[in-house]
């Protein structure tokens, strides 16, 4: 819990909530923060496995994944391939195109891009997103081609690469997956411009609707399209899909995070309540799932 990146604040809480979960199911759980201890010592004393609840660079790319596989320890969640793919949305795209499954169109920004052919040819408004940040950081929505160099200039902050999207109109969806399975679909509304960081993890006005209101079949279906969103990437254990479901009902994925918020605001947690799954009893069978490779 904790590390490095950008997204340090939310691991830290949920780390926290993981740590208190696991206590109480008798679990002999230890926080441990990769910023502040060298990862040697989870050998040093003998550390059975770990549960990765670090979100962004440094702990959902692939780098603790490989350290830890190069010490032998087993840990939750997806692959060192998967999880630096899945950090990837731009990658993450490129597979899925190649595989049909239905992503928004989009371009790759750079400084001397041709922003008003870029949103004449993808259309307004539009997302500005970097490629390799999670929890919306760094992201804006572009309504007027005035606006979109400058929102490209903030996500170039935190990544060289930055992805312009077309935004759909629409219901935005999340799909949870644990032990290869998709869990109940949740609908997310709020009332700002768009799931933004501060509305993922601290505002009080965001709205979390489960069940979702898609007809039964509706719903099985995108449940199929995400867990085969989501193995393509080689991703195993559990995760989380997010979509839009487009006012015509066609899904567009948008990426799949390999190390879902576990917070009092968190959406993974919230679908496995929807199958039963008691907070304790998910972090436990994440636990359980944890592999080396």
């Amino acid at each position: 819990m904790g590390g490095r990146s950008a997204e340090r604040e939310i691991s830290l809480k949920s780390g926290a909530m993981v740590l208190a979960a696991l206590k109480r199911s008798g679990i002999d759980a230890h926080a441990f923060d990769p910023r502040d201890q060298g990862i040697e010592r989870l050998v040093a004393e003998k550390f059975d496995r770990a549960f990765i609840a670090l979100h962004g660079h440094f702990g959902e790319d692939g780098t603790v994944q490989g350290a830890l596989e190069y010490l032998g320890i087993p840990y939750t969640g997806s692959g060192v391939m998967a999880s630096g793919l899945a950090m990837d949305k731009w990658r993450t795209k490129l597979l899925w195109q190649a595989a049909g499954i239905p992503t928004a169109p989009y371009e790759l920004l750079h400084a001397q891009s041709d922003f008003p052919g870029v949103a004449a040819r993808l259309g307004l408004p539009l997302m500005v997103k970097p490629s390799r940040e999670g929890s919306s950081i760094g992201m804006s929505k572009v309504t007027t081609i005035e606006k979109l160099q400058a929102a490209f200039e903030v996500a170039a902050r935190f990544d060289s690469i930055v992805i312009a999207e077309r935004f759909i109109e629409g219901v935005e969806l999340t799909a949870g997956i644990l032990a290869d399975e998709a869990l109940p679909l949740i609908r997310l509304e709020t009332p700002r411009v768009f799931y933004d960081y501060e509305a993922k993890y601290f505002a009080d006005d965001t709205r979390y609707i489960c069940p979702c209101g898609l007809p039964a079949h509706e719903e099985r279906a995108i449940q199929q399209q995400a867990l085969a969103a989501y193995r393509l990437l080689g991703c195993v254990g559990w995760g989380r899909v997010d979509l839009m479901l487009s006012n015509t009902g066609t899904p567009a994925f948008l990426e799949v995070n390999t190390v879902p918020g576990m917070t009092d605001h968190s959406l993974l947690p919230m679908a496995a309540r929807a199958r039963g799954v008691s907070f304790e009893d998910l972090v436990v069978k994440i636990l359980e799932s944890a592999h080396v490779g």
